[in-house]
């Protein structure tokens, strides 16, 4: 089984190229397209997103990643064997998805190798196409990841900064996601369940779901991914706080009545 996450889009013919590419090398592949409306080149969304499709598939399905504005350039090109494989650019894209998945190792995919492999140059511009696609392919077939390169140290893969920072009696935390309802998700998880939430000098109330304010309010849960949610009852938390994905905001998590 393969899972695709990318920042292609849907308009142009990306998606079905890099799907001919791994239905070329194992005709029987079976492919779920998670998303390919990735906010384009967000490295911070697409690791969101990997992290929790991994949390609820089967042990040893292949999860393609492919938002790599270093495409061409430098950085790796990477596979992470562990309960699940993850194959992606080593630019941060794996930092969430990697704690669900017991990694054991992790390879550079060698781009000769997999030019002799796939017979036909690689791209320097598509490497979801020529490199991960045709590389997800070959694991779905049995292929081991060491016949794609040399393995290099799990420690050595690059990691985005989303570890939450205290500051006193708050938070620094950065969104990390915004849903298509606006709902904005930060960076905090195993926190003691507060009754207020302090942010952008906004004390909301914290509940477990969004009926339990009047529509166009604000409140604070645990969402459905276990982070620090903010959200506004059929509207967008997102507009309403002026919030992106990446932004760092100060946040107080109030106990008492405050």
């Amino acid at each position: 089984m393969i899972t695709l996450t990318t920042d292609f889009g849907v308009k142009g013919p990306y998606v079905g190229e890099m799907k001919g590419a791994i239905l070329t090398i194992n005709p029987e592949a079976k492919i779920i397209d998670i998303t390919h409306s990735i906010t384009r080149h967000s490295i911070v969304e697409g690791s969101f997103v990997m992290e929790q499709v991994v949390k609820y598939f089967p042990p040893n399905t292949i999860h393609v990643g492919v938002i790599d504005p270093g495409v061409g350039t430098e950085r790796r090109a990477i596979i992470i064997e562990g309960t699940q494989f993850l194959v992606l650019p080593d630019n941060g894209l794996a930092t969430l998805p990697l704690k669900w998945i017991q990694p054991k190792a992790a390879y550079e995919i060698d781009l000769k190798k997999m030019e002799t492999i796939i017979g036909r140059k690689i791209s320097s511009t598509f490497h979801g196409r020529d490199v991960f696609g045709p590389a997800g392919a070959l694991l779905s077939l049995g292929y081991e990841p060491s016949r794609f390169g040399k393995e290099i140290d799990i420690e050595s893969i690059i990691k985005l900064d989303l570890e939450p920072k205290k500051q006193e009696d708050c938070w620094l935390l950065k969104v990390i996601y915004i849903d298509d309802f606006g709902n904005v998700i930060l960076n905090l998880e195993n926190y003691e369940r507060p009754k207020y939430v302090e942010i952008l000098g906004r004390k909301i109330p914290y509940l477990d779901t969004y009926g339990k304010v009047k529509p166009g309010e604000l409140l604070s849960l645990p969402g459905s991914h276990d982070y620090l949610e903010i959200a506004v009852n059929q509207g967008s938390a997102a507009e309403l706080l002026g919030l992106k994905v990446g932004d760092e905001v100060k946040v107080k998590l109030i106990y008492g009545e405050g």
